[in-house]
């Protein structure tokens, strides 16, 4: 597995912290600078931020409606993380890696709602996964990883909060 931009660093506090972004202080620019006032519900996916972050609320209480950070970025269509799984091993796999990739998804959205899958595209020869965060990706590539090995690359945008992970294998 190579991770191209990575780098492990002590925090002020001497815990251990892995990822460029942190590193680097580049932050998602959907995410805004202020924090929303109050109690915030999206129309679109019913996310309430509340007391400094997004989440999934059984009972949400009236609040002011914006649409979440995931939301704006699905319908401006700008991904953040792209992953892309091919070679030949795909051809008879193809059905147990979209398994991983959606089981993937739910796991990570049940805590945290903007970690979402905005689109997958299939062709004979490849599987191209868009999310709305940078981590996402990076969790659906090491499943597939540890699933079936092969040959996974992380590369992180210089400049940007994006991220493109590639998992290969062959037969």
């Amino acid at each position: 597995m190579k991770t191209d931009s990575t780098q492990s660093f002590r925090t002020e506090t001497g815990n251990r912290r892995w990822g460029r972004v942190q590193q680097d202080g580049i932050g998602d620019p959907y995410l805004q600078a202020r924090k929303p006032e109050g109690r915030v519900v999206c129309p679109e996916c019913g996310a309430f931020y509340n007391e400094g972050r997004w989440t999934w609320s059984q009972y949400p209480t009236a609040g002011t409606e914006q649409a979440c950070p995931a939301c704006r970025r699905i319908h401006d269509r700008i991904p953040a993380g792209i992953l892309t799984l091919s070679g030949a091993f795909l051809a008879d796999h193809k059905r147990e890696l979209l398994d991983i990739i959606h089981r993937q998804e739910i796991l990570e959205k049940e805590e945290h709602p903007l970690n979402r899958i905005m689109d997958v595209k299939e062709t004979p020869d490849s599987i191209v996964v868009e999310t709305t965060d940078i981590h996402l990706p990076q969790r659906i590539g090491k499943a597939c990883h540890r699933a079936y090995k092969g040959e996974l690359t992380t590369r992180y945008d210089q400049d940007a909060y994006f991220v493109r992970v590639d998992w290969s294998r062959e037969p």
